[in-house]
C-alpha cells in the first residue's frame, strides 16, 4: 500500500496564507466591543435573519470562535484538504452572500464593488482557495 503525504505540498501556500489571515482575524475579534459585534451582526442579518436572535456579545464570541477554528484547521496538517476546503468555501460563501445582499457594497445592477464594498468583495480569493482545496482533496 502506497503511503500518501499528510499535506500535499501544492496546498501549503494556500493553507498557510489563508489560515494565518483568518486565525488573526478571529483572535482580533476576541476583544470586540458590543458596538463592533452589533455592526457585524447587522451585516450578517443580510445572510440570515436568524442571527438577530443571538445576543450581541454571544454573536461576537461565536464569530471569533468560528474564525479561530477555521484558521487553525487550515494551518493544521492533520485536517484533510477536503475538510478544510469545505469549511473555507462555506465561510467565504457566507461573506460573499453578505456582500451581494448588503446595500451600498456594489454598484447598482452590478457585482462591481463600491469603495465601501471592496473589503468584502476581495474575499472572493478565499472562496477560490476553498474550492481549490476541496477539489484537490476529493481527487
Amino acid at each position: 500500500m502506497e503511503s500518501r503525504p499528510l499535506v500535499n505540498l501544492r496546498n501549503v501556500p494556500l493553507r498557510l496564507a489563508t489560515g494565518a489571515f483568518i486565525l488573526n482575524s478571529g483572535i482580533k475579534k476576541l476583544g470586540l466591543d458590543e458596538a463592533g459585534a452589533a455592526g457585524l451582526q447587522g451585516m450578517a442579518e443580510n445572510v440570515s435573519p436568524l442571527v438577530n436572535s443571538i445576543p450581541v456579545a454571544t454573536f461576537g464570541r461565536l464569530l471569533a470562535g468560528v474564525e479561530i477554528t477555521l484558521g487553525a484547521a487550515l494551518l493544521a496538517p492533520v485536517v484533510p484538504a477536503a475538510v478544510a476546503g469545505a469549511g473555507l468555501t462555506a465561510f467565504s460563501g457566507g461573506l460573499l452572500t453578505m456582500y451581494a445582499r448588503t446595500p451600498g457594497m456594489h454598484e447598482p445592477g452590478s457585482l462591481r464593488p463600491t469603495q465601501a464594498g471592496t473589503a468584502l468583495a476581495k474575499d472572493v480569493w478565499m472562496f477560490g482557495t476553498g474550492l481549490s482545496l476541496l477539489i484537490d482533496g476529493l481527487r
